[in-house]
């Protein structure tokens, strides 16, 4: 057992309820790196930042020196380069570069922990010398509300470059989470705390379950002293040559053999037998080169109802090449329309019968999905993902309505199969397919079309929500327990036979 999986099991043998505390650093703990970087980058870009100030910036970090005092003369300069903007300014801004470049740096490990806290019914919080607005992003997708960070002065929604107190840094930090906890009534003496620093050693000390993340050496020996338990997460932002390589032949592979499939296709005019060798042949060749494997439970259920709208969430470019290789044929999907105009892809899409969304255009939209509706009737299943997008974080987006409006239009069931891990091998703008295991269940197909018309946003939401039950509790691949849920097409039927 890894040292991760140690610890989410303690978490899970251990005391629950709210009184029981989980601390959180942000930087170096739940981000790789330092998300005050991606800041200075973008001043950098702007010109708004000298040498010199980036020079004393990028060194703060190594210094020996830093105590609590010489920190917070560090961090007031920092405060008065924000200073003029206005809070709702300054949030978004934070927003923006999460979604641009701070979520490729999560730890999903991280990720994995806090969602273990949560279900543990823990009070669980960010604690870091960083200012709220630069974490609100990622506590908003990992489902975290308490935030302890440095306060910056704000005047009339605006701010004005001061510092508000002094900024969480070794002490403070400490002294901030047992203000907190005494206020929550959480029991320090059954709490965990995790970070990565020097500076957190007096932070970790107040928590009776402290817990090292890729330690700074002195934390590391401070630790090791006191028998606090080192948790070691995989750096996210650096893909190696082989994954490199493997990525390239993996893409190789597939255009390879979109290329046969489509010569095939001009020579016998057989589109659909075309498009499965590609989706069957291509997609196996490419995740074989890749170092990927897939790990299916229920993997029968893929088979029971044909055709049907098979449902998937969306984590990363990787789900392509899983949803073709688990459903191998007669097999069409919708995808972005930007996807049509694409070199290979395009085409091979367009043989494949695929439908284009344009996502912009509502509309359009719709009728992009009359299509779909008709390669139902006609026999083929359709692939989509109803968040409509891929997301920043294993969280499971809300759901739009289009797969189920095309599952009642053709009169077929909804087949949901939830990817756990794509994200972690592929994130959301990476380029890069690291090797490891995508582990996929399939739940019972879901009769939509018993559905009242009125209960239709109701009933999405279950869905969604089996999504997230699943992903909460995955089941073992042996004789994994059947969904409870009264969605199911055999609730149905039993339904239908005592009305």
């Amino acid at each position: 057992m890894s040292n991760v999986a140690a610890a989410l099991n303690a978490i899970k043998r251990g005391p629950q309820g709210p009184q029981v505390g989980a601390f959180f650093d942000f930087d170096g703990t739940l981000i790789e790196g330092y998300s005050a970087l991606v800041y200075l980058k973008k001043r950098l870009r702007e010109g708004d930042m000298g040498l010199v100030e980036l020079f004393n910036t990028l060194r703060t970090p190594f210094r020996q020196d830093v105590d609590e005092a010489a920190f917070a003369e560090l961090f007031s300069e920092f405060a008065k380069t924000l200073a003029g903007n206005t809070e709702d300014d300054v949030r978004a801004m934070w927003f923006g570069l999460f979604h641009s470049s701070i979520a490729s740096s999560m730890f999903f490990e991280g990720y994995e922990l806090v969602r273990a806290h949560l279900r543990a019914g823990h009070t669980v919080a960010i604690a870091s010398s960083a200012t709220k607005y630069q974490i609100e992003a990622l506590a908003e997708e990992y489902g975290i509300e308490h935030i302890l960070a440095t306060e910056l002065e704000v005047k009339r929604g605006v701010l004005n470059g001061n510092l508000c107190g002094q900024p969480l840094w070794g002490v403070n930090k400490a002294t901030a989470v047992s203000k907190f906890a005494k206020t929550k009534k959480i029991k320090l003496s059954q709490s965990y705390g995790y970070a990565n620093g020097r500076e957190d050693i007096a932070f970790l000390t107040v928590t009776a379950k402290p817990h090292m993340v890729n330690p700074h050496p002195e934390l590391r020996k401070h630790g090791i002293a006191n028998a606090w338990p080192e948790l070691q997460f995989a750096p996210r932002k650096r893909a190696s040559i082989k994954a490199v390589a493997g990525t390239v032949g993996a893409y190789s592979a597939m255009a390879a053999t979109m290329f046969a499939g489509m010569a095939y296709n001009k020579l016998y005019k057989e589109p659909r037998r075309a498009a499965d060798m590609v989706g069957s042949i291509g997609t196996e060749l490419g995740l074989a080169i890749a170092g990927i494997k897939v790990n299916i439970v229920n993997e029968h259920k893929l088979w029971e109802h044909r055709p049907a709208v098979f449902i998937l969430n969306h984590q990363s470019k990787l789900d392509f090449f899983l949803f073709y290789n688990i459903i191998r044929r007669e097999l069409t999907g919708v995808v972005k329309k930007e996807a049509e105009n694409v070199p290979i892809i395009g085409p091979f899409l367009k043989m494949a019968e695929m439908s284009f969304l344009d996502r912009s255009n509502s509309k359009r939209a719709i009728e992009a999905l009359q299509p779909a509706v008709d390669r139902l009737r006609r026999g083929l299943s359709v692939a989509i993902s109803p968040e409509g997008t891929r997301s920043y974080t294993p969280r499971v987006g809300e759901f739009k309505k289009g797969a189920f409006h095309i599952a009642r239009q053709a009169g077929v069931p909804i087949i949901p199969v939830v990817i756990r891990n794509a994200g972690e091998l592929m994130w959301r703008e990476d380029n890069a397919m690291r090797a490891g295991t995508v582990d996929i269940c399939v739940l019972d197909a879901i009769d939509v079309c018993a559905w009242p018309e009125d209960s239709l946003a109701e009933n999405i939401a279950k869905v969604r929500q089996q999504f997230v039950d699943t992903l909460e509790n995955w089941p073992q691949p042996v004789g994994a327990v059947a969904s409870e849920s009264s969605l199911t097409l055999k609730a149905v039927g039993d339904a239908k036979s005592t009305s």
